[in-house]
């Protein structure tokens, strides 16, 4: 990970937090978090930005349609494979902005492929969207129960 910058104003806010939240994180680690936290939030929407303005009608879903294609060239011959870029291309524009199944490759860059890269999390930070209030308590007790279990053998 990068070198987490301290400044003054992270400094006041980690002092602000309750004593209970500062004796379970020195400052070093509370940073680092904080950090993973707004990266994971802000390098997904970048992305999505960069794409929005420079994709020429890519989404996620379409860029990486392409891109995988496009790995899979049968031939040397300059021919065939422009003939492999367009239907690559015709596949991938499908799933873009402007395709026939843009709803797909919307929901597919925002649910699948932003989700996959929080960590399973949406960019609220929640793991179920509107049934959040349900599904995130089951979820973080799921995984201290895990936590505990493997707690079990590793001592």
């Amino acid at each position: 990970m990068d070198q987490v910058k301290d400044t003054p104003q992270t400094r006041e806010m980690y002092n602000n937090l309750p004593a209970e939240q500062k004796k379970k994180q020195s400052y070093s680690e509370w940073l680092q978090q904080v950090y993973r936290e707004q990266y994971d939030k802000w390098v997904p929407w970048l992305e999505d930005q960069y794409l929005k303005w420079f994709g020429k009608g890519d989404n996620k879903a379409s860029y990486v349609t392409k891109d995988t294609l496009n790995k899979s060239k049968v031939t040397g011959v300059k021919q065939v494979d422009q003939l492999q870029d367009d239907v690559h291309n015709l596949i991938g524009n499908q799933v873009g902005e402007n395709g026939l199944l843009a709803p797909v490759g919307k929901m597919v860059s925002k649910e699948g492929i932003n989700r996959a890269e929080r960590g399973g999390k949406d960019d609220q930070g929640s793991y179920g969207g509107p049934a959040a209030g349900y599904t995130d308590p089951m979820i973080k007790n799921a995984k201290g129960a895990v936590e505990s279990v493997g707690g079990l053998f590793t001592k």
